[in-house]
């Protein structure tokens, strides 16, 4: 069984408080892994509540936290980019560390997923990295905004509809996207890696499974998540991709 689950805090790559649950198993724990949420989403997605529950069954400590500016998280989410989500990351491994725990695996939902691949290679520790349904490009999340990028460009600014919220998005992140080759940087990633996707999603195309799959060395590994949905909201999708998980880890 799952230990408890605590409520902490620490600050993020803006310096703003980022709210986050560690889940502690029962047992002594040595390692950790750092759960990154998908884009505009946060810690609390039904998801990553599971698959972190299960991982903490298995032994393995897991902190999911909320991105700067989402979430319970502080911040303005307009101020926020891809970088930022990457300097986050390396915020929460800092967390890790001062707190007695290796953050040896990261794992990443939809956009979290193409973070965790960039901020592998910052993180000396990690040794593997589980993506679920991401990008092989962070510029993939510029679809919800097409209509807008116009604007965007000649105003700085607009405000965006994704997922029934509205956002305010501004040039930067757009200018931001830019720089991150990301295929690029999963071919110098020297970690193991677990890739699942599901062939029906229809959020993010399963070719971009395809490209981190060959740009990735190995040991690497692929899942299909036949008939689960981007957001692996049937409970049975979400805690069939744990359990692998745990298995992998192990």
């Amino acid at each position: 069984m799952a230990g408890k689950t605590e409520k902490i805090g620490f600050p993020g790559a803006q310096g703003q408080m980022l709210a986050a649950r560690l889940h502690r198993p029962n047992r002594q724990a040595a390692h950790a892994a750092i759960f990154a949420h998908c884009f505009t989403c946060s810690k609390d997605i039904s998801a990553a509540a599971r698959i972190s529950s299960t991982l903490a069954a298995h032994g393995l400590a897991v902190l999911r936290f909320d991105f700067t500016g989402l979430g319970d998280s502080e911040g303005e989410f307009a101020d926020t980019n891809f970088t930022s989500n990457i300097h986050d990351l390396e915020r929460a491994a800092e967390w890790l560390r001062t707190n007695n725990l290796v953050p040896s695996l990261l794992i990443g939902h939809s956009l979290g997923g193409a973070a965790v691949l960039a901020a592998a290679t910052r993180i000396g520790e990690v040794k593997a990295v589980v993506t679920i349904g991401a990008p092989s490009d962070p510029s993939h999340i510029r679809h919800w905004f097409t209509h807008a990028e116009d604007e965007i460009r000649d105003s700085g600014e607009a405000e965006v509809t994704i997922a029934g919220r509205i956002f305010r998005v501004q040039k930067q992140l757009l200018d931001d996207l830019e720089k991150h080759p990301l295929t690029d940087i999963i071919r110098e990633m020297d970690k193991a890696l677990l890739i699942f996707h599901s062939p029906d999603d229809t959020v993010v195309e399963i070719s971009h499974a395809r490209a981190i799959y060959e740009a990735a060395r190995h040991p690497k590994s692929f899942i299909s998540l036949a008939g689960a949905d981007h957001m692996l909201s049937r409970r049975a999708d979400a805690d069939y991709a744990a359990s692998i998980i745990a298995a992998w880890v192990d």
